[in-house]
């Protein structure tokens, strides 16, 4: 029978895969339009996914709080305060950096009166400005999920 330690890690990961799988598919459905029409349709599926990552990062810390509680880790483990720290910046990276660039996209492809044309040239070069800053929170979201999961120091 699994205990009550076994269940918050199932939902623990449950909720890493409700960051991860968004976190990491968005970006790339963003990208692979090709019309402003494609384009709004990413933007709509971005924001139906929107609240898979809310919901699963505050299940991630309620969970990692309450396991760091049952095994009286606390913040002893450098690995998991190195996780804490990757995690702050990412959190930081995408409300900061990420998140208000891609509202200004929004808006404009809002606004666009194309429907099926090539994505405007001011939209693309906006679109291309943010793929460094969301390939490295992906980066990040990849060296946070391998810490985790190996805790190598």
């Amino acid at each position: 029978m699994i205990g009550l330690f076994g269940w918050l890690l199932v939902l623990h990961i449950l909720s890493a895969f409700s960051i991860i799988g968004p976190s990491l598919v968005v970006p790339v459905l963003r990208r692979s339009a090709r019309t402003v029409g494609q384009l709004r349709f990413a933007f709509d599926v971005t924001n139906r996914l929107a609240i898979l990552p809310k919901i699963g990062g505050s299940g991630l810390i309620i969970t990692g709080v309450w396991i760091m509680i049952i095994t009286k880790m606390g913040l002893s483990q450098m690995w998991l305060n190195i996780a804490i720290l990757l995690s702050l910046l990412l959190i930081a990276m995408i409300e900061g950096l990420i998140g208000p660039r891609m509202k200004t996209i929004m808006q404009i492809a809002s606004t666009s009166s194309s429907k099926g044309e090539e994505v405007p040239a001011e939209l693309s070069q906006l679109m291309k400005k943010i793929v460094p800053l969301e390939t490295a929170s992906q980066m990040l979201l990849i060296a946070i999920t391998v810490i985790m999961v190996l805790k190598p120091f």
